[in-house]
């Protein structure tokens, strides 16, 4: 099965609203499978993303949320496309590329639907160059998505009767040790990576008794043998398949190191202003932190509810902005109400 997109021009999409932030295909690690929530999906064809699109955009995001959408005739709709960060699992819009099949509820996917949804995910393989872990919504954020008939395919390896995978397209082949890196705290890791920090790993994984495939070393520049022990160390968390390809996440990370090197610089710290507390942003508020907020959102493309301003007195716009960039973050409710806080105050100032 080729892999044949529906772009954004061709289904009629909305233009971005501030146009979401660019990832290099490097960067990611996962594929995402979503379903579209408690509501049967009735709509097809062109209807089905310009529907998330138009709610998306009332929601104060940039547009559509998901990388690419799947109707259950298996048609691929090109959403944020393969290089732009989504806006569909907190803490992995970056590493994670987001695809919604469209079906919601007990709705069973159809055939056509789960062989489309695989053949991008071999397509999403062969240009990361990596095989990219398979998980659905829930396995990075606390909810009931992508569904149960959903989850259960994603578990079972996301098998799709009649469909052969084309050659080369999952990669790497069973046996070769995983051969890309990831930036973690501004640090390198995975092959060709180099410096301390690459030895401490070593050390420390030889220090747990997954030293095996060292014949020389820990050294300062990450090899296969980093990546076969390292795999090793994945596997003794309870990690498998491409979950422990031995390329460092940061949970495992953490687990063997106790902490994640790599710090801010001071130069960083120096530019990003601390949060001057919450009583700042309240109705009736009049301060420089008002002003200095709007701005922020503003640059950020969050500045949609300004009809002039910003300025240091808090309003409904300022509320209402903030709330936009909260929810592009990906949280709900009190974590987007509009008032920030110093989680808010840090990614917006990052």
């Amino acid at each position: 099965m080729s892999v044949s997109i529906i772009s954004r021009a061709q289904w009629g999409a909305q233009p971005w609203d501030g146009t979401p932030a660019s990832v290099a295909l490097s960067q990611r690690t996962e594929f995402f499978v979503h379903y579209d929530g408690a509501t049967h999906i009735s709509r097809t064809g062109n209807a089905i993303p310009r529907a998330i699109d138009e709610q998306h955009h009332r929601q104060g995001w940039a547009g559509i949320g998901y990388n690419f959408v799947v109707s259950q005739a298996g048609e691929i709709f090109e959403g944020r496309g393969w290089t732009m960060q989504g806006a569909h699992c907190p803490g992995h819009n970056v590493s994670g590329i987001g695809v919604q099949v469209a079906i919601g509820g007990d709705q069973e996917p159809s055939e056509a639907a789960l062989a489309a949804c695989r053949a991008l995910y071999d397509e999403a393989c062969r240009r990361t160059g990596r095989t990219l872990a398979k998980k659905g919504h829930k396995d990075g954020y606390a909810t009931l998505c992508p569904g149960g008939p959903l989850y259960a395919w994603v578990r079972d390896g996301m098998p799709a009767k009649g469909y052969e995978p084309a050659p080369g397209g999952t990669a790497p082949a069973d046996g070769t040790p995983a051969r890309y890196q990831v930036t973690i705290n501004g640090l390198s890791y995975g092959y060709g990576a180099e410096g301390d920090h690459v030895t401490a790993v070593g050390r420390a994984l030889v220090a747990k008794g997954h030293g095996d495939a060292y014949e020389v070393g820990p050294g300062p520049k990450w090899t296969d043998a980093d990546t076969l022990n390292y795999a090793a160390f994945q596997r003794s968390l309870g990690y498998s398949g491409a979950d422990a390809d031995g390329v460092p996440g940061e949970t495992s990370l953490r687990a063997l190191l106790g902490t994640l090197p790599g710090t801010t610089t001071t130069a960083a710290k120096a530019k990003a202003p601390a949060f001057p507390g919450r009583d700042k942003f309240r109705p009736g508020a009049v301060n420089s932190h008002v002003t200095r907020l709007g701005r922020q959102l503003v640059k950020k493309g969050y500045g949609r509810h300004y009809r002039q301003g910003p300025g240091p007195r808090w309003t409904e716009a300022d509320r209402l902005n903030c709330e936009a960039f909260q929810r592009a973050q990906g949280w709900r409710g009190a974590d987007a109400d509009g008032y920030p806080g110093p989680e808010t105050w840090r990614r917006l100032f990052a």
